[in-house]
C-alpha cells in the first residue's frame, strides 16, 4: 500500500478521484486550514499560521547573506539536498535568459540552518522556469521555450551541467523522478502541452532513453506512446502524435508513493496520476468549486504526512494546502511591497520545497522587490524529522549503445553558406538520422525592464539521411539564415541529431558550435 493510500486509509478516507472531487465540494470553503488561520503580516510581508515563522534567504542582485556571491534574478522552481554533515543544498533557477544571467544557483546550509556558500550551478541556458530533483542526487533545470532543453547539475558544487537532449525539445516546466522505476514525467507549459514520460537505457543515465507522451486510454486512464522525433527537427514535439493528451498549460509535478501529481493552470487544476493502474483524476478542480481559495495553480510539493503544497501565479499570492481530508485553504500570504512585483507583468510565488527534514519550507517569489527573493518558512510542519535520504538509483538493464556526435567547436559563416558544418556520426544500428543547427537570437526578443520573454530559436540548416554506422553530414545555411547572422562577429548555436534504431528507440546527441565571421 503507498504511503498516501495508507494515511487516508487510517482516516477512513478512499483516495480515488471522486473521493477528492466529494471533498473539495464540501470543504473548499473552509476559512483556515488545520495549521490554523493566518496571522498578520511578519516583517517580511508573510502572514503565516501560528507558530510559524520566516526569514529572507536571498534577494535578487544582492550577496547571499554571509556570502560574496550575488542572487540571481526572477527566482522559480527549486529544490533541496543533505549533505553527510546534516546540513542540506537548496538550488534554484533563474527564469531570465542567458545575457541576464538565467541557469541555476545554489545555497548550502550548515546543520543549524545558517549559510554556509553560495554558488552558480548553470548558466548560459534561457528560461530556466522549474525542474526537479533526482533521486540519485543531482538537479534537472529546465528549461521552458519551444526549443528547450533538460540539464542535469550537481548540486553540492559549482560547476556547468550537462544538457540532456534525450528528454526532448520542447517547452519544459518541471520533471519529478518515479523512484521505483526511474522513470522521468515531465509537463509542458503550453495550452495545448503534453505529459511526457522518458525511461533511461542504464540506471540514472539521462544520455539515452525513451521518451514518451501521454495519450487517452478510455475509462480515465493514460496510456504513453513515442515521441518519433525528441529533437523537434522538421515537427514540434507537441504535435508529432495527433492523439496525445492535451493539458492546459502544465506547471508543477511532483511523485509521491506511486502517484505523479501535477498543475495546469490554463484551467486551475491540480491530477493525481497512478503509476500503476495508468488511472487520471484530479485532486483540485477551480470549477468544481469557484470559491476554493487556490487560483493560478504552479509549482507545487507533497509533505510526508501527504499534504500538497501549491503555489499562486499572481491571484492574491498565497501557498495553498490541500489536505487528506480534502481541505484547501490558504497556508501562507505575501503581502505589501514584496508582494506587488513588476507594474507590467505582477509576481508569483513558485519552487516550494521542503529542506531534507522537513522543519523548514522554502519559496522563491519570482518579482518581490522587482527581481525576486527565496524565503525560508519554519515551524511544526506534519511529518518532518522523518529525514531524506538519497535512493538507489534504479537497477535497468543497459542494451542499447550510444549515439557518437563530432562538430568542430567554431566554423566560419563563408564555410557554413558554402560546404556546410561537417558533422561526423558513428549511429551503430540507426536506420535514419536528422540533424539541424540552430541559434538563440537574443537580441530579438521583445520585452521591457525585467521581462522573462523566451528566446526566439532559428533553425539555420537541416537535414534528413539514411543512417550508416559511421557517416559524415553536411548542414549547410542558406540565405534567409545566413543574411540573420551578417554583421554578427560570433553567434553561439547548437547541432542536434536525431537517429532512429532498428530496434524502434530513438537516440539524441547535441554539441554547442560558434559561428564566427
Amino acid at each position: 500500500m503507498r504511503r498516501r493510500e495508507f494515511l487516508a486509509g487510517a482516516a477512513g478516507l478512499a483516495l480515488g478521484s471522486s473521493f477528492w472531487q466529494d471533498a473539495l465540494r464540501a470543504r473548499a470553503r473552509a476559512a483556515a486550514s488545520s495549521y490554523g488561520a493566518l496571522g498578520a503580516a511578519d516583517a517580511n510581508g508573510l502572514r503565516l499560521p501560528p507558530g510559524f515563522s520566516s526569514r529572507v534567504i536571498a534577494r535578487s542582485n544582492r550577496p547571499v547573506p554571509g556570502t560574496a556571491y550575488p542572487w540571481h534574478i526572477f527566482p522559480d522552481g527549486q529544490a533541496t539536498f543533505p549533505l553527510p554533515s546534516g546540513g542540506w543544498v537548496l538550488v534554484s533557477n533563474s527564469e531570465s535568459v542567458a545575457p541576464s544571467g538565467a541557469g541555476s544557483s545554489a545555497i548550502r546550509f550548515r546543520r543549524d540552518g545558517s549559510i554556509q556558500s553560495a554558488y552558480r550551478i548553470l548558466a548560459g541556458t534561457n528560461a530556466n522556469c522549474a525542474g526537479g530533483g533526482t533521486p540519485w542526487g543531482r538537479w534537472l533545470s529546465c528549461e521552458e521555450h519551444d526549443f528547450g532543453h533538460v540539464w542535469e547539475c550537481d548540486p553540492l558544487r559549482a560547476g556547468q551541467g550537462a544538457i540532456r537532449p534525450a528528454l526532448g525539445t520542447f517547452n519544459h516546466e518541471a520533471v519529478a523522478v518515479d523512484a521505483a522505476t526511474g522513470a522521468l514525467y515531465m509537463t509542458e507549459d503550453r495550452p495545448d502541452g503534453g505529459l511526457y514520460r522518458f525511461t533511461p537505457d542504464r540506471p540514472a543515465d539521462l544520455g539515452s532513453g525513451l521518451l514518451e507522451v501521454g495519450v487517452d486510454a478510455g475509462g480515465g486512464r493514460l496510456a504513453f506512446t513515442p515521441v518519433p522525433d525528441p529533437g523537434a527537427v522538421f515537427t514540434p514535439t507537441r504535435q508529432q502524435v495527433p492523439a496525445m493528451r492535451r493539458f492546459n498549460g502544465g506547471e508543477g509535478i511532483w511523485y509521491d508513493g506511486g502517484t505523479v501529481y501535477f498543475s495546469t493552470k490554463g484551467d486551475n487544476r491540480v491530477w493525481s496520476y497512478d503509476t500503476s493502474t495508468g488511472t487520471l483524476g484530479t485532486i483540485y478542480d477551480k470549477a468544481a468549486a469557484p470559491e476554493a481559495p487556490l487560483s493560478g495553480v504552479d509549482n507545487l510539493t507533497v509533505n510526508p504526512a501527504g499534504e500538497v503544497f501549491v503555489c499562486e501565479d499572481g491571484d492574491d499570492m498565497q501557498i495553498c494546502v490541500i489536505d487528506l481530508g480534502g481541505t484547501v485553504a490558504p497556508f501562507l500570504q505575501l503581502t505589501g511591497e514584496a508582494a506587488a512585483g513588476l507594474p507590467d507583468r505582477g509576481n508569483e510565488l513558485a519552487g516550494v520545497i521542503f529542506d531534507p527534514s522537513h522543519r523548514r519550507l522554502y519559496f522563491s517569489a519570482q518579482r518581490a522587490f522587482g527581481f525576486g527573493a527565496v524565503y525560508e518558512v519554519r515551524g511544526p510542519f506534519r511529518g518532518a524529522g522523518g529525514g531524506a535520504a538519497a535512493l538507489a538509483a534504479p537497477q535497468v538493464a543497459a542494451t542499447h549503445p550510444g549515439l557518437g556526435v563530432r562538430a568542430p567547436e567554431r566554423v566560419r559563416l563563408d564555410t557554413l553558406m558554402g560546404r556546410g558544418l561537417a558533422v561526423e556520426l558513428r549511429l551503430g544500428d540507426a536506420e535514419t538520422v536528422v540533424a539541424a543547427l540552430r541559434s538563440d537570437e537574443l537580441g530579438r526578443v521583445p520585452g521591457k525592464r525585467g521581462s522573462t520573454a523566451r528566446p526566439h530559436t532559428v533553425t539555420l540548416a537541416r537535414v534528413r539521411r539514411k543512417g550508416h554506422e559511421t557517416m559524415t553530414l553536411h548542414l549547410r545555411a542558406g540565405a534567409a539564415g545566413a543574411r540573420r547572422l551578417r554583421g554578427r562577429r560570433s553567434t553561439p548555436a547548437r547541432v542536434t541529431v536525431v537517429a532512429h534504431g532498428r530496434d524502434g528507440r530513438t537516440r539524441v546527441a547535441t554539441r554547442a558550435v560558434t559561428i564566427v565571421r
